[in-house]
């Protein structure tokens, strides 16, 4: 159910247009489309995204080129695995905010919402304090076979300390409530900001790889205090935090059927996908070395930059989505769905012909002579973000239409495949068969959720 708060901030929330009039500051009425609309909200976010994302290029190009390949790989392997146990053990508690406090807050029912805002925050220390508890348990029992040397394992201990500030899913969700993105695009660079004037001195002062791990920490601190801030500030101006004690009355979870159970489910949803991401770079630098490791992750921020701007819809996506299939006009729907994808994907495509033939130049002036071998598996994994490309708007479609257990259901059974394949490929063929495994597991998730989304076309029509 969309809120009344949601279509206050956004006139295209109408349960009954297809199409929304907004007026401008002339006051002339402008009529604009579902598609027109999710761009200028995606616009929105892609300034600070794209800043983010120059800003953490260069941080990486910076930190390649003062560490070297070698070093720079053990520092990408460190932060795999530090961000791959933080990510595992946080809950997806933002969406459960929004999912269970928009109602309260919007009524003014402040008392209700904040013990959805406790239920939030305890969740959110308690998955700090568990990730700590299990990277420290991993440095001692496997952390000799994850590519990093072992004289490195007592500052990857120190390091893990990092996931408590990783754990901020509540003030992002209050944030997103309070329609505060304005203030979340400016925390998404904090972190980068950090790093790359961290790293530029680092490498000015031939800096080693502690002084690059106190960088990253120190750039994760920022943005969490920055973050948490933000959103104290604006739940206080907002009176939403009038009385508000950490030690509340009664179960947190009474009056809110169903909670747990979204809890789990989105935390679950959001581990699978790492082994999209963190988890290959893992599996890279335990059978192919820190060396490896670190032309892996290089090709694969290359990569991925093709696709970011154009992931960015995904946010402005949900809303629309939901709007359309609540009002059961499909047809706009299915429209809307292929002109993004056709849009996305085509575009990433032809991005994708250009930067084979300019890869191994911008490998050469981004971080350096070192990194040019990385050129194989950046083709790889450039292939497998045009893929993905192609499925940008599948999957918000299945979410919004009520096919969330089957898209998850999914994304378990590819992930399952795409594992031992991703293993027996960088065993048997090295880097560059890890970007093919890469590719064909992409493949196989856009394959299986299109099928998903064909099954939902056929279904009858009430």
């Amino acid at each position: 159910m969309i809120s009344s708060v949601a279509r206050d901030r956004c006139p295209l929330l109408d349960d009954h247009d297809t199409e929304a009039t907004l007026k401008t500051e002339s006051g002339v009425a402008e009529v604009r489309g579902p598609l027109r609309q999710i761009l200028a909200n995606a616009s929105i976010l892609l300034g600070g995204k794209a800043l983010n994302g120059v800003l953490s290029l260069g941080a990486t190009a910076l930190a390649a080129r003062a560490l070297g390949v070698d070093q720079f790989g053990v520092l990408v392997l460190v932060h795999a695995y530090v961000q791959t146990i933080g990510e595992i053990a946080k809950f997806q508690s933002w969406q459960a905010l929004l999912q269970y406090g928009t109602a309260p807050l919007d009524a003014g029912r402040i008392g209700e919402f904040q013990r959805v805002l406790r239920f939030s925050l305890l969740l959110d220390v308690l998955s700090g304090v568990g990730g700590i508890v299990i990277a420290l348990l991993g440095v001692l029992l496997v952390g000799g076979a994850l590519g990093w040397p072992a004289a490195t394992s007592p500052q990857v201990a120190i390091y893990s300390l990092v996931i408590v500030f990783m754990v901020s899913a509540t003030p992002t969700g209050a944030l997103r409530l309070l329609g505060r993105f304005d203030l979340l695009a400016w925390q998404s660079s904090v972190d980068s900001w950090v790093r790359v004037i961290g790293a530029a001195i680092a490498w000015k002062l031939g800096a080693g790889l502690v002084t690059f791990l106190a960088i990253w920490f120190a750039g994760q601190v920022a943005a969490f205090i920055f973050l948490f801030g933000s959103a104290l500030k604006t739940l206080r101006a907002r009176g939403a935090l009038e009385g508000f004690s950490l030690r509340g009355s009664g179960p947190l979870t009474e009056g809110f059927p169903g909670l747990w159970s979204f809890v789990w489910s989105t935390n679950l949803n959001s581990t699978l996908a790492l082994a999209f991401t963190h988890v290959s770079t893992l599996m890279v630098g335990a059978l192919l070395g820190a060396r490896d490791a670190a032309l892996f992750r290089v090709a694969k921020q290359l990569g991925d930059a093709v696709a970011k701007p154009a992931k960015l819809i995904v946010p402005a996506l949900y809303p629309e989505l939901a709007r359309l299939a609540a009002a059961r006009d499909h047809t706009t729907l299915r429209r809307l769905v292929w002109q993004l994808a056709l849009a996305a994907g085509g575009a990433a495509s032809v991005l994708l012909v250009i930067a084979a033939l300019i890869r191994e130049p911008a490998l050469r002036f981004i971080v350096g002579e070192e990194f040019v071998p990385a050129k194989d598996v950046l083709l790889w994994l450039l292939g497998a973000s045009v893929v993905s490309l192609w499925a940008l708007p599948l999957e918000p479609l299945l979410m919004s239409t009520g096919g969330a257990g089957a898209a998850f259901r999914m994304r378990l059974l590819v992930t399952v495949v795409y594992l031992p394949l991703l293993y027996a490929a960088t065993v048997q063929g090295g880097l560059a068969a890890t970007g093919a495994a890469s590719v064909a597991g992409s493949l196989l998730l856009f394959l299986g959720q299109l099928w998903l989304v064909f099954r939902w076309y056929r279904r009858p029509r009430q």
